[in-house]
């Protein structure tokens, strides 16, 4: 199989885990904005954003940008048993680095609940319960790097389908946590909320316990040691820079979720249920892609095939647009109707569907520049190069503060919403410009027409969605079933009118697949 139609295969491993993991993401969203109060979400997402973030950086990211290509360049370099050498030492170096950390976040919780959500000191409650549920969440950080390392090596190793799997875990745990805890940590006297707590924490723990058969039947399952080794100190030098974007990334966290702990109540919890919506394209496919992609990355830059490395690249970027192009539209074109159908219930009225879908509209138009940003990435990985992403960040930084700014006043939340989606544009092109410093031309002249096209349906497809979504009313608490009907027969609609659309613009990526298709049926018969 050539390397594009492995990555294909890989990416479609990864994205369907990841896009169960992401439904269940928005079902346990939904349980959540039933069952709790906005004013009570609001201290959970703030509790939660800290060590998530944390996580993306010293779990995921050091995982993806520091042992990845490190532990592939042993492994080609000097063989196995040299490769579960650095394994064993690398997992200790981490494990010390996961448990300081997490050590540090729980004593200082106060200070950084106040770093986070400034504007809740006037409403000491809800302060004191943000800081409870930072110190019960941190541990989370240690549990979910763990589990990154454990995806890693499977990865690694050509097994992309039960690290894809794991992540569905957590969101299950937290589902069931509100029903089965809920009631007793009320009777307790205790926030029914830190149900959800609880519920993560276990999930982090099912998500390392079930690739672990995996690592054992791989042989990849040694004791973590504290040894020096050379390749252990340059994968954590190359750490170094994500701490520095780590900085950068954090203090982007920290702006917006402090603005918005001046804003009115709900804040909070609209930004995050957008988030959690716009995750499905991103992480169905861009973060698939992304993920399967980076270990071929590593071996080809470490084997110094430039042609191929830079043929794979814009595969992986090809494939990512025709996704996250006609994503972005269409959840900008549905966004109130997509609020109101996964979030419209229970406690969540019209007021919370409006300004949910208000959010979504906005982060919506930011999910393809989020989603190159992770087709990009992994490249500098490949190169070994952990600094220029963060002069990246940086200017992400400086674009979200000053566009935040401005619109903040005018637009509420989703001004905050707004400065995001700006944000990544600007950081994606960066990466771009700065990529060839390693690489050269990119040749993505040749994609021009593939993007060109894609856009073309995507815009199409939207503005049919736009005038077919305003003939019903969607804020209607009473009639969930046929809302959810005429959901179905909207979306079915738009996504029938993307392919139609794409199909009469020759677009490859839907030829490629209608191939492969009628391959497939072919050898089937």
């Amino acid at each position: 199989m050539s390397e594009s139609g492995l990555l294909a295969r890989r990416a479609g491993l990864v994205a369907v885990g990841t896009f169960a993991s992401r439904v269940l993401g928005l079902v346990r969203e939904s349980v959540v904005a039933a069952m709790f109060s906005v004013a009570s979400t609001d201290a959970f997402f703030i509790a939660f954003t800290i060590p998530n973030t944390l996580r993306m950086v010293l779990g995921e990211g050091a995982v993806s940008n520091a042992f990845v290509p490190v532990f592939s360049q042993v492994r080609t370099r000097d063989g196995e048993i040299a490769g579960t050498r650095f394994l064993a030492r690398f997992t200790g170096a981490l494990s010390g680095l996961l448990l300081l950390t997490t050590a540090i976040g729980m004593l200082a919780a106060p200070l950084i609940a106040l770093g986070y959500a400034g504007g809740l000191r006037s409403d000491p409650g809800r302060f004191e319960l943000v800081i409870t549920l930072t110190r019960w969440m941190f541990p989370l950080l240690l549990l979910a790097g763990l589990g990154a390392l454990a995806t890693g090596v499977l990865n690694v190793r050509g097994n992309f389908t039960v690290p894809a799997l794991a992540p569905a875990l957590q969101n299950v745990a937290m589902i069931a946590a509100p029903f089965a805890l809920g009631g007793a940590l009320l009777r307790a006297g205790m926030d029914p909320v830190l149900a959800l707590a609880v519920g993560a924490l276990i999930g982090g723990v099912l998500q390392i316990a079930v690739q672990l058969p995996a690592l054992r039947r791989a042989g990849m399952l040694p004791r973590p040691e504290l040894t020096r080794d050379p390749d252990v100190r340059r994968a954590l030098t190359l750490m170094g820079p994500l701490a520095l974007g780590l900085g950068v990334y954090q203090l982007n966290m920290l702006l917006s979720r402090l603005f918005a702990s001046f804003l009115p109540a709900g804040s909070q919890s609209y930004l995050n249920y957008g988030q959690r919506v716009i995750e499905i394209p991103q992480g169905m496919f861009a973060l698939a892609v992304a993920s399967a992609a980076l270990p071929t990355l590593s071996r080809l830059r470490s084997e110094g095939k430039r042609d191929e490395l830079l043929a794979l690249f814009r595969d992986s970027l090809r494939l990512m647009m025709f996704i996250a192009l006609p994503a972005s539209a269409a959840l900008f074109a549905l966004s109130e109707p997509i609020a109101a159908v996964l979030f419209g219930r229970g406690v969540f009225r019209e007021e919370q569907i409006l300004e949910t879908g208000s959010s979504l509209a906005v982060q919506a138009l930011g999910v393809w520049a989020v989603a190159g940003v992770r087709s990009v990435i992994p490249m500098y990985a490949a190169h070994q190069d952990t600094r220029t992403p963060v002069i990246a960040s940086a200017v992400n930084l400086i674009t979200f503060v000053a566009s935040m700014c401005a619109l903040i006043g005018p637009m509420s939340h989703v001004g905050i919403a707004a400065a995001n989606s700006l944000a990544a544009s600007i950081q994606l092109l960066v990466l771009l410009r700065l990529l060839r410093k390693h690489t050269g031309p990119l040749g993505l002249s040749q994609l021009t027409s593939s993007f060109l096209r894609v856009l073309v349906a995507s815009v199409g497809m939207a503005l049919f969605a736009r005038l077919f979504a305003r003939q019903f009313r969607w804020t209607d608490p009473h009639d969930e079933l046929a809302r959810l009907a005429r959901f179905g027969l909207v979306g079915g609609a738009s996504v029938l009118v993307f392919l139609i659309l794409a199909l009469a613009l020759r677009t490859p990526e839907l030829t490629e697949m209608t191939r492969a298709v009628r391959r497939r049926r072919n050898r089937a018969t």
